[in-house]
């Protein structure tokens, strides 16, 4: 009987830091990717509107408020992923093509960002010339 709970111990023990390794893993591979620094950089841009005064309570909320967003993030990737393929993965960005890859998606990120709403007001243009 021992034995058997020694087992059993042993297996939910060992899920346990299966699963802790592989959300690591997906905190390090969001990271590499460039999503985070997408997340950054849409920070430092709201964040500068703010008055210099509310600023740390609003990174403080923002933080908050992004939290169960970044933990859908993780729990997609953990539910369509492997471990062994995150590792896969993880192997490809931290490579020489990997890292070009992700430094022009970022800037594309950039370029899209400024690009959408450039959009957004000639959008803006002919609604309002076919709304009069």
């Amino acid at each position: 009987m021992k034995k058997i709970l020694f087992v059993v111990a042993f297996v939910c023990a060992a899920n346990f830091v299966s699963a802790q390794d592989a959300k690591a893993d997906v905190k390090k591979l969001i990271q590499l990717t460039g999503a985070s620094a997408q997340m950054d950089m849409a920070k430092k841009q709201v964040s500068g509107m703010i008055p210099a005064d509310k600023k740390e309570a609003f990174l403080k909320d923002f933080d908050a408020l992004m939290k169960p967003f970044q933990d859908k993030q993780e729990q997609f990737y953990l539910k369509e992923f492997t471990a062994d393929e995150i590792k896969q993965i993880i192997k490809f960005y931290e490579s020489p093509l990997g890292k070009k890859f992700t430094d022009k998606n970022v800037k594309l990120a950039e370029q899209n960002m400024a690009d959408t709403q450039e959009m957004m007001g000639k959008m803006q243009e002919l609604m309002m010339k076919y709304m009069q």
